[in-house]
């Protein structure tokens, strides 16, 4: 079994390249952050952190690619950070397989169900909540104002069908079925037109639309269905990354399209200075101003000072260290699993405690709610302003 000796190597593969570049570029800038202030303060137990990066444009091939890469690794003691359903869905069997040095995966930015049902949950430890802990509360949200009548925009793979279910089961749950939908193909940009998508929504006649996808397509989506008329709430999944859908949907029409978005989210915001891991978070991005990965700092891309995408990376990288810390000098992977299951009740500085246990890997589970004022998202607290 694989002993953790010398530095401490995290495999994260992500994508640093291509139409969702900024999730997974900001995701490992907060991790980064707070790791390299760990390594500035003497480590773990005298030990670095290294986070070790291999970009899979969001594909489902590279990224299991990746994965063989680390797994054949010996020093990369444990997967982290991976981003998206399609990716992780397709390297999940691979940790079953592994057998001489089975390694956990921590903490990937996706919501998803696999990877929280049998038999992946014993091999992934999630720390945000799930897609259907986010649909379900948008849709309970929406029904308290009289909008019954939600249609779903998704992208065609596993994370839009993920969500597109997570939509359905929250209606059907309350005798209702989804209004109506319309889907895109992965890797969408925003210069492609989601007017036909629109037009299809439309006809529907919903009073509210859930959107499962990411930011270039929603974005483009938004655009597309103000100008077909369709005036109703859009709401987002956390995954979309909101600050670069933001950016976009500001560069098509100005304020005029960011009115009636509402996003969903697994982390506070970062707003919020009465949390000590906001302050930290920021004070922390501000003063290491985290680059991209080395090798993809993409042209045209310009990283947000802070983000969603970029806090929950940072708090990943909190909890992870937390889980590391427990660890001796002889530990290997088993134990390092075992370490997780025992935090109970981590206070890392979000009024939410981190609980893991043996039969249970989702450390946290509170969905927050977001809409756009003076340009960016803030807290949203009142939904009334749509009541029907």
């Amino acid at each position: 079994m694989q002993s953790f000796t010398g530095e401490l190597v995290l495999g994260m593969s992500a994508a640093f390249t291509g139409t969702s570049r900024g999730l997974g570029i900001e995701l490992y800038r907060g991790s980064h952050a707070y790791f390299q202030y760990i390594n500035d303060h003497g480590g773990v137990n005298g030990r670095r952190i290294v986070l070790r990066t291999l970009d899979d444009g969001y594909n489902p091939d590279p990224a299991v690619e990746n994965t063989i890469r680390f797994l054949d690794d010996d020093s990369v003691i444990a997967l982290y950070s991976y981003v998206g359903t399609p990716t992780v869905a397709r390297v999940l069997p691979l940790l079953v397989l592994e057998r001489r040095q089975p390694r956990s995966l921590f903490f990937p930015f996706t919501g998803g169900q696999p990877l929280r049902e049998e038999p992946y949950d014993t091999y992934v430890f999630n720390l945000r909540a799930s897609y259907l802990e986010e649909t379900e509360g948008l849709v309970s949200k929406f029904l308290d104002i009289g909008r019954s009548r939600i249609a779903v925009f998704y992208q065609a793979d596993a994370y839009g069908r993920s969500g597109w279910d997570g939509v359905r089961r929250a209606l059907r749950e309350r005798g209702l079925d989804i209004a109506g939908e319309a889907s895109y193909h992965r890797g969408a940009t925003f210069d492609e037109s989601m007017a036909a998508q629109a037009v299809i929504i439309k006809d529907a006649k919903p009073d509210a639309i859930i959107s499962v996808g990411s930011y270039e397509a929603c974005a483009a989506f938004i655009r597309d269905a103000r100008v077909a008329g369709l005036d109703v709430p859009i709401a987002n999944l956390s995954f979309v990354g909101s600050e670069n859908m933001l950016e976009l949907v500001m560069q098509a029409g100005g304020d005029e399209l960011t009115r009636d978005l509402i996003n969903s989210q697994v982390v506070p915001c970062y707003e919020d200075l009465s949390l000590p891991a906001v302050r930290e978070y920021r004070e922390l991005m501000d003063e290491y101003a985290p680059p991209a990965p080395k090798g993809f700092d993409v042209l045209g891309y310009e990283s947000p000072r802070y983000s969603f995408v970029s806090f929950e990376g940072f708090l990943n990288a909190k909890v992870m260290v937390h889980i590391l810390q427990r660890l001796g000098p002889d530990s290997h992977s088993g134990s390092l699993r075992r370490a997780a299951e025992t935090l109970n009740h981590l206070d890392i500085g979000i009024d939410e405690p981190v609980r893991f246990s043996r039969d249970d890997h989702q450390g946290l589970k509170d969905v927050y709610y977001t809409t756009v004022a003076d340009g960016m998202f803030v807290p949203l607290k009142d939904w009334s302003q749509w009541r029907q």
